[in-house]
């Protein structure tokens, strides 16, 4: 190896082992997306269990999201994503062994569910703070590394719920949740040979003096910001409209059809739509205004959304997917772009981590309201009940002035300074 070939590898390596370590990570998430409801589905049959188990998965994030950006900024981004993906992969890990053991109950996985959950929030945050600096090291812009950056977390949910549903169908939900582990533990092992400078313990003087007040300036912040303000409060109305429909409504619609595979499929077209997406951004973000890109993403979600309502056939639903996630695709890495150009370096975990609060605070409430809607009025009227609200957002989306604050001049985000390696 030459001189020249080194130095671009330990250039490009933070990068490359901070997207690895994502998408062995997602990956694990996603077969769980599929696993755990059609788990629960197999015993009982009832929709609203299965609502009540991925709700109880979305609900601790709210709280553990919100403090998960002060524990990056507290206690290092290294290490927080190590700690993370070990207790993540504890979790799940319990799951097949209570099965083999004292059996399951629909409250014991939801109780599991809930625990592994709650550890992933910082591990992502963790991730998403070290970008910046390996933009740095890679002497890359922001827009090209969040493009791929996003890219590669929806591969990973293209290839978590297609193995998701194979493996459903060859050795069980049960079985399946030891792939999940076996990614968290991979992710482990990525982290653990990543050297990055303001990766490893913040300095004492810009270090957040407890949980609770780091996460009081990372709220404040976040507020005072009108763009983070009105990106956060877009996205929880998003996310509360559309979780459902991946995580209740479509496993419903393909459990009572018995077709596993064809559920692992939508949403491996979602995740091929975003991939392309995403990496679409990277080439688009110098032409075309961000601005532009979010209004359209939010527009054509919710028509692709009362499309998929008429529950027609497998190839138009497939179609709406891919959609789906070719005009969302760029929303992930506008959204990073935000944060990390609107934050200062050592509060961008404490940024990050509110941001992706304000997400999962929707979450439970779209879970705990579809299910119980379906076995009320059936899954075409529910289905239509959470997709037209989103054009209803779309167009309030046209109207609100901090949108064009994303394609406003901004100074350069990349300053480690104030950290150590």
């Amino acid at each position: 190896m030459t001189a020249t070939t080194a130095t671009a590898a330990r250039r490009y390596a933070p990068l490359a082992l901070i997207n690895l370590a994502t998408l062995l990570s997602a990956t694990g998430n996603g077969i769980t997306i599929v696993a755990l409801p059609w788990l629960v589905l197999a015993q009982t049959g009832r929709a609203t269990d299965a609502a009540i188990v991925a709700g109880a998965a979305t609900l601790p994030l709210l709280l553990s999201s919100l403090f998960s950006g002060t524990v990056v900024d507290r206690f290092g981004r290294r290490r927080t994503s190590l700690v993370s993906d070990f207790l993540s992969a504890v979790s799940v890990a319990l799951i097949p062994v209570m099965s083999a053991t004292v059996g399951l109950s629909v409250g014991g996985i939801a109780a599991l569910a809930a625990l592994g959950a709650a550890f992933d929030p910082a591990g992502i945050s963790a991730r998403e703070s070290m970008l910046p600096a390996a933009t740095k090291e890679a002497r890359w812009s922001l827009d090209r590394v969040n493009s791929l950056y996003e890219a590669n977390y929806n591969v990973a949910y293209l290839i978590g719920p297609g193995i998701g549903g194979v493996l459903i169908a060859t050795v069980g939900a049960v079985n399946t949740l030891w792939v999940t582990s076996v990614c968290f533990a991979l992710s482990i092992l990525t982290i653990a040979f990543l050297r990055l400078e303001g990766a490893g313990a913040p300095d004492h003087e810009t270090r957040p003096e407890s949980m609770w007040s780091g996460t009081l300036e990372g709220l404040k912040f976040v507020w005072h910001n009108r763009l983070l303000r009105t990106l956060a409060l877009v996205d929880m109305a998003i996310v509360a409209l559309y979780m459902p429909v991946e995580s209740v409504l479509f496993p419903v619609y393909f459990t009572e059809r018995g077709e596993p595979a064809q559920l692992g499929w939508v949403l491996m077209a979602m995740s091929v739509g975003g991939v392309i997406g995403a990496l679409t951004y990277g080439a688009l973000a110098a032409h075309v205004k961000r601005r532009t890109l979010m209004l359209l993403a939010v527009t054509a979600l919710g028509g692709c959304m009362v499309g998929m309502a008429f529950l027609p056939a497998l190839w138009v639903t497939l179609t709406l997917a891919l959609l789906v996630g070719l005009v969302f695709g760029p929303v992930g890495p506008i959204a990073n772009y935000a944060m990390q150009t609107r934050s200062p370096e050592h509060m961008r975990g404490r940024v990050v981590g509110v941001m992706t609060s304000t997400a999962y605070a929707a979450g439970p409430l779209g879970y705990l309201l579809a299910g119980p809607l379906i076995d009320a009025v059936g899954l075409r009227i529910t289905f239509f009940a959470l997709s037209i609200p989103v054009l209803v957002i779309a167009a309030v989306c046209f109207a609100l002035p901090a949108l064009r604050d994303l394609d406003a001049p901004v100074a350069d985000p990349v300053d480690t300074r104030r950290t150590r390696e």
